[in-house]
Formats: C-alpha cells, sequence, structure tokens
C-alpha cells in the first residue's frame, strides 16, 4: 500500500520541487440503502393466540432481553368521573396481587437482577421488565401477574392517592409537562384526548375499587394487547409462556354493551392566560430570576409547538 501511494506521487514531485504537492482527500457521506439496513436487524415474528392476544419478538442474540405487554388502554379511555383511575391502577400493580405480596414482587424482580417498570399513557399502558435473557419467562410471568391479579387493597388506595398527590404538586412546575397538557386540552377540546393523564385532584379523592375492577375488566381484553419482547428471546418458548400466563384473558364482555371510544376532533385554536402579580421594584437578581424562567418557558414552548403549515 505504501509502495502504490509513493508511486501515485512521482508524477507530482517530478513537475516541481520547489512548490509541494497538496494533497486534499475529501470524505464522502455514505448512506445505505432501506433493503440494505433490513440486512441487520432481526426479524419480527409475530404470533396471535387464541384469546386476540398478539405475541410479536425480534431476536438479536444478546445476553439480556426486554419483556412487556402493551394494552390499548389510557386516559382517551375513561370518563370525566373516572378520570384518573389509570394513572391509579398502574400504581397500585405494585403493592401486590392475590399470588404475590409486594415483598414477593420485589424479591422475583430483584433477586434475579431484573428491572420492572411501567408507564400510563392516553391511549396505552405498558408494563415491563428488563432482564437476562434465560430469565424471560419468569418476568413475563411477574409481569402478567401484576397486570390480571393486583388485589386493590383500601389501606393501598388511600395510600396511593397521597403519592398521586405528590406527583401533581411536582407535574405542576415540569413546564414542559404542563404545556403538553395544555396543548391537548386547546388542540383537542370537548373529546376524551384532551384529558390529563394524572386525573384531577377531586377525581383521585372519589375513585373507588370499584372503578378500578370495572376499568380493568372493561379494558383488559386479548385482541387490545400486544406481548413483546427483543433481545436474546425464542419466540417460541415465549408463546408457550404467554399462553400459561395471558392466554387465558377473556376476549367477550360481561356486559351486553361493548364500550364505544368517541372520535377525537382536532380544533385549531388558541387559549391565552392572564395574570395580575404585585408590582416589586425590578432589581439586578430579579430580572435574571425572571429572565430564566422566560427564557425556559420559550423553550419549552420552541420544542413542543409545531408550525401551522406542518398539520
Amino acid at each position: 500500500m505504501a509502495a502504490r501511494l509513493l508511486k501515485s506521487l512521482q508524477p507530482l514531485a517530478s513537475k516541481s520541487v520547489s512548490t509541494p504537492a497538496l494533497i486534499s482527500k475529501r470524505w464522502k457521506p455514505t448512506s445505505a440503502k432501506y433493503d440494505q439496513c433490513l440486512l441487520n436487524a432481526p426479524e419480527t415474528k409475530i404470533t396471535t393466540l387464541q384469546n386476540g392476544v398478539r405475541v410479536a419478538t425480534e431476536d438479536s442474540g444478546l445476553p439480556s432481553c426486554t419483556v412487556g405487554l402493551w394494552v390499548e388502554a389510557g386516559s382517551r379511555y375513561e370518563s370525566d368521573r373516572t378520570n384518573g383511575v389509570a394513572n391509579l391502577l398502574e400504581h397500585l400493580a405494585y403493592r401486590g396481587t392475590s399470588t404475590r405480596s409486594q415483598a414477593d414482587i420485589v424479591k422475583d424482580i430483584e433477586g434475579i437482577g431484573a428491572h420492572l417498570n411501567s408507564y400510563t399513557g392516553r391511549e396505552q399502558t405498558a408494563f415491563y421488565a428488563k432482564a437476562s435473557a434465560q430469565d424471560a419467562e419468569k418476568v413475563l410471568d411477574v409481569v402478567a401477574d401484576i397486570l390480571q391479579n393486583s388485589k386493590f387493597d383500601q389501606g393501598d388506595i388511600d395510600a396511593e392517592r397521597k403519592v398521586i398527590h405528590q406527583e401533581l404538586q411536582e407535574v405542576e412546575t415540569d413546564l414542559q409537562q404542563v404545556i403538553l397538557d395544555y396543548l391537548h386540552a386547546t388542540a383537542f377540546q370537548g373529546t376524551p384526548l384532551a384529558r390529563s393523564i394524572y386525573g384531577s385532584t377531586k377525581n383521585i379523592n372519589t375513585l373507588t375499587r370499584e372503578d378500578l375492577l370495572e376499568y380493568r375488566s372493561t379494558n383488559l381484553k386479548g385482541p387490545r394487547i400486544v406481548l413483546a419482547a427483543a433481545g436474546g428471546v425464542d419466540h417460541e418458548q415465549l408463546v408457550r409462556a404467554a399462553e400459561k400466563t395471558v392466554g387465558t384473558i377473556a376476549t367477550a364482555y360481561d356486559s351486553t354493551e361493548i364500550p364505544l371510544v368517541s372520535n377525537c376532533r382536532f380544533t385549531g385554536s388558541e387559549v391565552s392566560t392572564a395574570c395580575i402579580v404585585p408590582y416589586e421594584p425590578p432589581t439586578f437578581f430579579s430580572f435574571c430570576r425572571n429572565y430564566r424562567q422566560f427564557f425556559t418557558l420559550c423553550n419549552a414552548w420552541k420544542r413542543v409547538l409545531v408550525p401551522r403549515n406542518e398539520f
């Protein structure tokens, strides 16, 4: 390689000895095509159980894996009176089930070095765990148990109400989260998507155990659940484990009326608020503080808002 490089430089050196040759090498960016990117991506295998639960896996051969259950349920599927019940249900899932206490859940997860997590959105709720590949079936058993068999004891409900109240206070200080809630309330006025995920303080204090059981029985149906796993997972082995853990989830509704989700229309509008504060003579430190708050708020709006011509 060095000989070929020196040979290519000889014509340049022979032309002018006093003027050194300038060699520039420009690196051109390379772009891969779509089909080329798919060559290194693991195959996505999907199997639908008899009750409608879909099992989707991607086996990348890694020594770790992530296994979770995604349910088509969230604040959009609540009513004005029960707004916040999905978030409360997520909190109570870790309090114990009919087969596991709270200590047993912690023991079964942390005993194998796994990590259990969950979140509630407007249109979906998820419970998932990260663990070693050999423990995929164990974490699936725990995740499926807390999703289906949470006890919802009254003492736990009262305790989690206090936790959610603290969350509401923290959320009110998070400008980005507040702006997102206002954005949904403005863009989807009069529709379920306008509701906040956390619910109001009044709803949190009035939600009952019956509301939690009704919400779970109404929304926890097989066709609305996806079992997804990625990492070092064997698809057929996970399907057999899914048949034992989530294969018995019902598909039919107990009542004759199937709950319908109303359409969510987009409303192009804007909401402006004014705040009157007592006058305070400006100082250098107050100016810096107010400017910093204004700058943070502007950056939050910049990340959230979309130009009107992009809708």
